[in-house]
């Protein structure tokens, strides 16, 4: 059994330290905050400030591989995370009604909730494993060598002390300040693979009246105009954040941080209309996130392993913008893989780099390719979107099979290729034009003419 020292106990290095030491292992995990996610969800999630975490108050929905890797490695905590408020959504509860179950069908449900009630259940979870420490308050300063070629990484320094480890796991973050450690020593630099995005996000977030309606019925979560999309993030415990997304360059993007703009500009798309309807309380301010990339970061190059002793997980390795959801899914995914195979990764990390090739580096190459397509389309540069892939989009909320193929895609199932190129899917869609028409790719979001009018000059 190895001992494993984690630098960062975000959800990637709490779930990677709670799974390697229910394994057996010996875990040390050094947080440089001193605070820690704790009984007061709303305390913690409106009023603790988190410069370094700029994505832990915006809205989050958990794919379906945070509730896989939860209920088979830490079913205890997927239990908490309900009893904290979390919910589950099918994607077929769209319907009303299930389809006929096929396998796999019972994968494809989003657990809508706030990132602070996971990081609460993670962290009582990880207070009660004996076999892991979590050292709140203590900055990882540097890292330790052995002799070799490549050079071994044999633990961490923090302060005055040095703490030994047959395995660190850097799970510190998207600024990770690994890599820097990395070259300083003389290794051979980490092979960076990053794409800023161009995309700006502003959210507010509101709580449903206890006296009022509890949802707006039957209506979609996302609406788009052809320079900026809206989205509703129905969330725990009677919270919901309305979400608008529109390029960096938008030259009204700084005016719509004032709420009241803000909800008038979100109330002209259907999809958040019909939330703002239900005349919520808010409880933040706008909340502005912009100079996002997409970053894969990799500790072998051409040559082999940059270093041993040494792997990335969680943000340090792969972080996507949030507009596919995909950061938490792929951090618990490399979490589980390490924690299953950590003696072997301890001694050679070959493995490991191979597998994150092949499992999550597919997924980063997808939404580097979305996002340069929803940069030119919020940039009005976009062409005309093709009939027949908008037909796709709209009937899935009419037809079962293309709805099943449109959720294997988005929870990481499966390839939209894969999943969308069936005969199935194609009669699917034909069908589907063949009783519409009429159907032309259409924007249900307001003109620009109608946006500017809101605006200010």
């Amino acid at each position: 059994m190895a001992r494993v020292a984690v630098i960062g106990a975000g959800i990637s290095g709490l779930a990677t330290a709670l799974m390697l030491g229910r394994r057996g292992h010996t875990v040390t995990c050094f947080e440089q905050d001193t605070r820690h996610a704790g009984a007061d969800l709303n305390q913690d999630f409106f009023h603790w400030d988190r410069p370094r975490v700029p994505q832990a108050n915006h809205p989050h929905s958990f794919l379906a591989p945070v509730r896989t890797v939860l209920r088979a490695e830490t079913p205890d905590v997927y239990a908490d995370l309900l009893a904290r408020g979390a919910r589950e959504y099918h994607d077929f509860d769209w319907f009303g009604e299930h389809p006929p179950h096929r396998a796999g069908d019972e994968d494809l449900v989003t657990l809508r909730t706030r990132r602070i009630v996971l990081e609460a259940a993670l962290t009582a979870a990880v207070r009660r494993e004996s076999s892991v420490a979590v050292r709140q308050g203590r900055r990882v300063r540097a890292l330790t060598f052995g002799e070799g070629r490549p050079a071994r990484v044999t633990g961490v320094r923090v302060g005055a002390e040095t703490h030994q480890a047959d395995l660190v796991v850097d799970a510190s973050g998207r600024r990770s300040p690994v890599p820097g450690w990395l070259t300083a020593a003389g290794c051979r630099p980490p092979v960076v693979d990053s794409h800023r995005t161009g995309i700006a996000y502003l959210c507010r977030w509101y709580r449903l009246r206890a006296d009022g309606p509890r949802d707006p019925g039957r209506v979609r979560t996302g609406s788009a105009a052809p320079f900026a999309l809206a989205g509703v993030f129905p969330s725990d415990n009677d919270t919901f954040a309305v979400n608008l997304v529109l390029s960096t360059g938008d030259p009204t993007r700084g005016a719509l941080t004032d709420p009241a703009l803000f909800e008038a500009v979100a109330r002209r798309f259907p999809a958040t209309a019909a939330w703002l309807d239900l005349a919520p309380e808010p409880q933040t301010a706008v909340l502005a996130m912009a100079g996002l990339d997409n970053r894969w970061t990799s500790l072998v190059d051409d040559e082999g392993p940059v270093v041993t002793g040494l792997v990335n997980a969680g943000d340090s390795l792969v972080h996507t913008n949030p507009t596919l959801g995909h950061g938490v899914a792929l951090g618990l995914r490399a979490a589980q893989y390490l924690a299953a195979h950590a003696d072997r990764i301890a001694a050679d990390p070959v493995g490991y780099h191979t597998w994150t090739a092949q499992a999550l580096r597919p997924w980063f190459d997808a939404q580097v390719t979305a996002d340069r397509g929803n940069e030119q389309r919020l940039t009005e540069r976009a062409p005309s979107q093709d009939r027949r892939a908008a037909a796709l989009a709209a009937c899935a909320f009419d037809d079962p099979v293309v709805m099943r193929a449109r959720a294997r895609v988005r929870h990481l199932l499966q390839s939209a290729d894969d999943a969308y190129g069936t005969d199935e899917v194609d009669r699917a869609v034909t069908d589907w034009l063949a009783t519409h028409p009429d159907f032309s790719p259409a924007h249900d979001g307001p003109t620009r003419d109608q946006w500017d009018a809101l605006i200010p000059a």
